[in-house]
C-alpha cells in the first residue's frame, strides 16, 4: 500500500475542490482508556469524550477530529485508538466538546478477494454517530476502489484508491443529547390502535396550514393543524417512513432524483438532517436532533404514538462498487453477508447491492443498541422493520428463533414497544407473513391482496364475463387470518391483534389509483415504466386514470368512491390491527406512479384536498373509526370459535350467512359465483351489540334476507351506498328507515356493504 509522501492534512472545502492525495501523517495515542471500550459510540465523559468502534480485521484506527475554518477549509487532528479488545477499538480524549466533527481511519490489510477492504484515506462515519454534519458527495474519492468519473472500476479490478475521501463525506458529531420536554407516549394497546403511515416530508410539504418555513419537517409534523387533522381523523399511531439519516442511490443521483422514501441508510442513530427546519439545520446537529426529540413529545401530549419504519437489513453503501462511507471500510466481512468463496463476493438478500449478516454478535449489537436509543432517549414508541426477514435469517434461511429476534421479545424495553414486521425479503423463502414471534405484529399482505381481489379484481373480470374467486380467503381474513397467526409458540398463535392489515402502503397505488387505473404509470422514475409490480389488483372502472366531472364517462366516479368506501370499510371492521396510508382519508392520487421512492414533489406530497368528495371522504373514514373505537365488537381480540363463548350466550362468537339469511354451506363457500356473504358477530363476550356486516360484491342490486340472530331488530350504521355518512339522512329526500327485522329483505346497491347493529 503506498500513498503519497507529501504530507497535508488541510483540504480545500469550496464547490471546486478537487480530490488529493491522502497522507499518513501519523496519530498519537489516545491519552487515556474509555471507561468502558464496549460502550460503542462517541460519549461525553469527564472532561472529554469516550470512543470505541468495532473494526475487527484492522491494524490501526485512528480517531479524526474533522475542524472547519471559516474559509470553507477543513483540517484533522488524528488520535490512535487503543485495542483492539475483542474486536474494538477505545479511548478517552480530554478536550472535546459537543459539536465537534469527527471519523475514523482504519489501517488493515487490502486483500480485495478475501473481502478486506481497508484504507485509511477513507474518512469513515461512526456507525454509532448520533447526528451528522455535511453531506456525501457522488465523487470518486468515496469509493474505496479507484473509479472513472463514471464510478466504475478502472479496468474492471479492485485497486486501493489513494485520494481523501473527507472533503466529500459525512462527519459524525459529537452532541450533548440532553433534552428536558421529554413526553411518555400514550401506550395505546393493540385493540384499540389504529396505524397511520405517513412520510415526514410529504405529510405537510402542501398542508395549508402549517406555515411555510415548517412544511415538510419534524416541526411541521408536530404542528397543532397537522395533529388536528390526526386527531380529527381518529388514528392512534403514526408510523414514519424511515427518518435514519440516508444517502440515494448513485444511478439515481445521476438522473437527477432522490430517494424520496428514505430506504437507504447511512446512520442507524442520526436523524435525517434535511428534515428538519432551516433554522434547526443552521443551529446544527444538536437543534436538529432537539427537534426530532420534541416532535415525538408533542404526538405524544396529543395522545399519539410514534413508530420508526428501520431499515436493519442493508446500507447505502451499495453493492461491492458502490461508496465505502462507514461499516464497508471499518470491516466489510464483520458486517455483510458474503458467500465464503474467493474472490468474496456479497449476498444480495435486499435488492440492494448488500445485506447486513445478522450472524454476526456485532451486526445484531449494532441493530439493538440503535433500537435501545430510539426507545430509550428519543422516546419513540415501536418500530416497522423493513425486510424484516434479513434480520431473521441464520445464514441463507429464516428462523423465528433467530438471536435478534430472541434479544427484541425479551429486552426489558423493546418488548414493550410495538414491533412490526414487514414479513418478506428477496431471499430464497423470503415469504414469512406470520411467523414471526410474538410479541411482534406481520404487515398481512394476504388481506390486502384478499380485499383487493373481492371488491375489485373480481368485478373487473365479473364485467368481461369471467368468473372471479370464492369466498373462503375472505371469510378467513375478515376473521382475522387464523390461519397465519393462529400458530406458534402459545396456544392459539398471536392472536388476530398482530395482523396489521391494510389495503395500501407507501409502496404501491394510492387508495384513489386503485380504482381509477389497471395499469402502472411510473414513467417519472426514468426507468422506462418497468420498476414497480405488476399485480396491483386495481380496476379503473372502464376508463384509465382521472376523470374531470364534466367528461361523457363521469358516470363512473360515483362508482370510484364507492370502491373506496368498500375497501376502507372492509379494512375497519375486519379482525386485525387497520393501517391508513396517508392522505388516502383525502383520496389523494400519484397519477398511477404505484413506485415514487424517488419523486419527492407533488407526485407523493398530499395534497390536502378537502372540498367535494374529498371531505365526504374524511368524514366517511372519521366517522368508521368512531364507529370501531366506540364498538369494541368490531375489533375483537381473540380468533373466533364458531361456538358460544359464554354459556349464556345462545350466539357463536362468529356466524357467516348467504344472501337468503341462511347459514353458509360448503358449497357456498366453494362456488365463485357466491357474491353475497353475512358476518355476524356477537356481542355479548364484550359487553356491546351485536355486529352484522353485509357484503354484496356482485356487479347486480341484490335483494338479502338478513339472518335471524337473536330476534332483535338491526341498526343500519353505515351504508358505503352513502357518500357521506349520514347517508340519505341529510338528503332532500325520504329519510331511510334504519331499523330492519330478522328475515327481512333489504335492498343492497351493487358492490356495497353495510354494517349494522342490534342493540
Amino acid at each position: 500500500m503506498r500513498f503519497n509522501e507529501e504530507m497535508s492534512t488541510t483540504l480545500p472545502l469550496a464547490a471546486s475542490r478537487r480530490a488529493e492525495p491522502y497522507t499518513d501523517t501519523g496519530a498519537e495515542l489516545v491519552p487515556g482508556h474509555a471507561a468502558n471500550p464496549r460502550r460503542l459510540g462517541a460519549h461525553l465523559a469527564g472532561d472529554g469524550i469516550d470512543v470505541a468502534v468495532h473494526a475487527s480485521h484492522a491494524t490501526r484506527v485512528d480517531l479524526c477530529l474533522v475542524d472547519v475554518a471559516p474559509d470553507g477549509t477543513l483540517s484533522e487532528r488524528r488520535f490512535r485508538l487503543r485495542g483492539p479488545v475483542d474486536g474494538i477499538w477505545h479511548g478517552h480524549l480530554p478536550g472535546v466538546r459537543s459539536g465537534q466533527r469527527y471519523g475514523f481511519r482504519v489501517h488493515g490489510r487490502w486483500d480485495p478477494d478475501a473481502g478486506l477492504l481497508h484504507n485509511p484515506a477513507k474518512l469513515l462515519l461512526d456507525p454509532y454517530a448520533r447526528a451528522l454534519a455535511g453531506g456525501v458527495e457522488l465523487v470518486p474519492a468515496i469509493h474505496t476502489h479507484t473509479v472513472g468519473e463514471d464510478l466504475v472500476p478502472v479496468g474492471g479490478e479492485m485497486v486501493i484508491d489513494p485520494h481523501d475521501s473527507a472533503p466529500f463525506v459525512a462527519h459524525g458529531v459529537v452532541v450533548d443529547d440532553r433534552f428536558d420536554g421529554a413526553v411518555e407516549g400514550p401506550r395505546v394497546p393493540w385493540a384499540e390502535t389504529v396505524v397511520y403511515e405517513a412520510h415526514v416530508r410529504g405529510l405537510t410539504m402542501r398542508l395549508p396550514e402549517v406555515p411555510p418555513e415548517l412544511r415538510g419537517t419534524y416541526a411541521g409534523l408536530a404542528h397543532p393543524a397537522t395533529i388536528a387533522h390526526l386527531r380529527q381523523l381518529g388514528v392512534t399511531t403514526v408510523e414514519l417512513l424511515p427518518i435514519h439519516a440516508k444517502f440515494p442511490e448513485p444511478f439515481l443521483t445521476r438522473k437527477g432524483l432522490t430517494n424520496y422514501w428514505g430506504y437507504n441508510t447511512l446512520g442507524f442513530f442520526a436523524p435525517e438532517p434535511t428534515y428538519a427546519t432551516r433554522a434547526a439545520q443552521e443551529a446544527g446537529p444538536e437543534a436538529v436532533l432537539a427537534e426530532v426529540k420534541g416532535m415525538v413529545s408533542l404526538l405524544h401530549a396529543a395522545g399519539l404514538e410514534v413508530l420508526l419504519d428501520v431499515v436493519y437489513n442493508h446500507t447505502c453503501e451499495g453493492g461491492v462498487h458502490g461508496p465505502t462511507l462507514s461499516l464497508r471500510g471499518l470491516d466489510n466481512t464483520g458486517y455483510y453477508l458474503h458467500d465464503g468463496t474467493v474472490p468474496a463476493r456479497l449476498v444480495d438478500m435486499t435488492g440492494c447491492g448488500n445485506t447486513l449478516d445478522f450472524r454476526r454478535t456485532r451486526v445484531v449489537q449494532l441493530a439493538l443498541d440503535s433500537l435501545r436509543y430510539w426507545a430509550g432517549e428519543v422516546g419513540v414508541d415501536g418500530f416497522r422493520f423493513d425486510l424484516a426477514v434479513t434480520l431473521g435469517r441464520d445464514g441463507a434461511g429464516f428462523t423465528p428463533s433467530h438471536p435478534f429476534l430472541v434479544a427484541l421479545a425479551t429486552d426489558p424495553l423493546l418488548s414493550t414497544t410495538k414491533l412490526v414486521s414487514e414479513p418478506w425479503d428477496l431471499g430464497p423463502g423470503g415469504w414469512r407473513t406470520g411467523q414471526f414471534p410474538a410479541p411482534m405484529a406481520d404487515w398481512n399482505d394476504r388481506f390486502r391482496n384478499t380485499v383487493r381481489t373481492f371488491w375489485l379484481a373480481d368485478p373487473a373480470a365479473a364485467a368481461k364475463g369471467y368468473a372471479g374467486h370464492d369466498l373462503r380467503d375472505l371469510a378467513t381474513r375478515l376473521s382475522g387470518s387464523a390461519d397465519l397467526f393462529g400458530a406458534g409458540e402459545v396456544p392459539g398463535g398471536r392472536g388476530p391483534l398482530a395482523s396489521v392489515n391494510f389495503i395500501t402502503a407507501h409502496d404501491g397505488f394510492t387508495l384513489a389509483d386503485l380504482v381509477s387505473y389497471e395499469h402502472k404509470h411510473n414513467e417519472a422514475n426514468l426507468e422506462g415504466n418497468r420498476d414497480g409490480t405488476d399485480d396491483n389488483r386495481s380496476w379503473h372502472h372502464g376508463v384509465e386514470g382521472p376523470l374531470p366531472q364534466d367528461s361523457p364517462a363521469a358516470q363512473i366516479l360515483p362508482l370510484r368512491r364507492r370502491s373506496m368506501r368498500n375497501l376502507l370499510g372492509t379494512l375497519l371492521v375486519a379482525a386485525g390491527t387497520p393501517m391508513l396510508t396517508a392522505g388516502d382519508e383525502i383520496g389523494r392520487s400519484q397519477g398511477g406512479n404505484n413506485n415514487p421512492y424517488c419523486q419527492d414533489n407533488e407526485i407523493s406530497w398530499i395534497g390536502w384536498r378537502r372540498d367535494d368528495w374529498h371531505g365526504d371522504l374524511l368524514e366517511t373514514v372519521s366517522s368508521l373509526l368512531r364507529l370501531r373505537r366506540e364498538h369494541p365488537v368490531l375489533r375483537p381480540s381473540r380468533f373466533a370459535a364458531g361456538r358460544p363463548r359464554t354459556a349464556d350466550d345462545v350466539l357463536p362468537d362468529l356466524s357467516w350467512f348467504d344472501g337468503n339469511g341462511e347459514a353458509m354451506e360448503p358449497d357456498g363457500w366453494h362456488d365463485p359465483h357466491q357474491r353475497v356473504l353475512q358476518m355476524l358477530r356477537s356481542g355479548q363476550p364484550v359487553g356491546d351489540a351485536d355486529a352484522l356486516v353485509v357484503l354484496n360484491g356482485s356487479l347486480d342490486q341484490q335483494l338479502v334476507t338478513l339472518p335471524e340472530g337473536r330476534g332483535r331488530d338491526y341498526e343500519l350504521v353505515w351504508d358505503s351506498a352513502w357518500e357521506r355518512p349520514e347517508g340519505v339522512q341529510q338528503a332532500e329526500t325520504e329519510p331511510l328507515d334504519l331499523l330492519a327485522s330478522p328475515g327481512e329483505a333489504v335492498d343492497l346497491e351493487s358492490l356495497s356493504m353495510r354494517i349494522y347493529l342490534a342493540r
